[in-house]
């Protein structure tokens, strides 16, 4: 059974567009004149996202996502730039065409004693959500999959709680065991092509609607973790 998610975690929307580079150009020019950066963007406005991926034997995260399943759920440790001291133990679940995300603090000796295999720390910890990734460990079995790695522009605008992110050079990691090498290797696996999403939560207010707007494309359903595992 799936643990149901914290009342006190909001369910936001999200759509997925995959643009060319053509595209990515014109849209992320009138995005620039439009809305703030992320905050934690470098000066340019783009930072690196390095994530590790887990998932059961039977790749149940992946069927569930290709399949479409209406309430899914998946883990990943996450770091920002090269930064590796900050990492985050993040849960990720949809139900009803709508995401949340849980998350908290993990230190780098926490993951390489989890890469090991070592698990008790997180029993011990008292965390909720370190708990409730033990059992999932210990009963589904997860175990590290693949790293995702990109390049991130992300913009916010206030009203609606509205963020707009562009990943672009979408790559993934030769094996799971060194994810705290932030030079490891990485192949690209989604060449010509960007990734934007758009995340907001009642409402989606209109000055970003017509933003965000590419002739010809429609939200599709796109995974970067389904992409990178392509490469296993």
């Amino acid at each position: 059974m799936m643990t149901e998610p914290s009342k006190k975690v909001s369910l936001r929307h999200e759509l997925k567009h995959q643009i060319s580079l053509r595209e990515d150009l014109v849209l992320s020019q009138r995005l620039r004149k439009l809305f703030f950066h992320d905050k934690h963007a470098g000066a340019d406005g783009v930072y690196r996202v390095t994530s590790l991926y887990f998932d059961t034997p039977y790749d149940s995260a992946l069927r569930e996502k290709i399949d479409g399943v209406n309430r899914r759920e998946k883990f990943r440790l996450r770091y920002y730039g090269k930064d590796t001291s900050f990492i985050r133990l993040e849960k990720k679940f949809k139900e009803n065409g709508l995401c949340g995300k849980r998350s908290i603090g993990m230190k780098p000796e926490q993951v390489l004693k989890l890469l090991s295999g070592s698990y008790e720390f997180l029993l011990d910890s008292g965390e909720p959500l370190f708990i409730e990734f033990y059992s999932k460990l210990k009963g589904k079995g997860l175990q590290p999959k693949t790293i995702v790695c990109y390049d991130r522009e992300a913009f916010y605008y206030a009203p609606g709680n509205v963020r707009i992110t562009l990943d672009r050079n979408i790559r993934t990691g030769l094996g799971c065991v060194d994810f705290l090498n932030p030079q490891i290797f990485h192949l690209c696996v989604m060449e010509q092509s960007t990734m934007m999403e758009v995340k907001y939560d009642a409402f989606l207010p209109e000055l970003v609607r017509m933003a965000v707007q590419v002739p010809g494309r429609q939200a599709a359903s796109c995974s970067k973790y389904a992409l990178c595992r392509r490469f296993d």
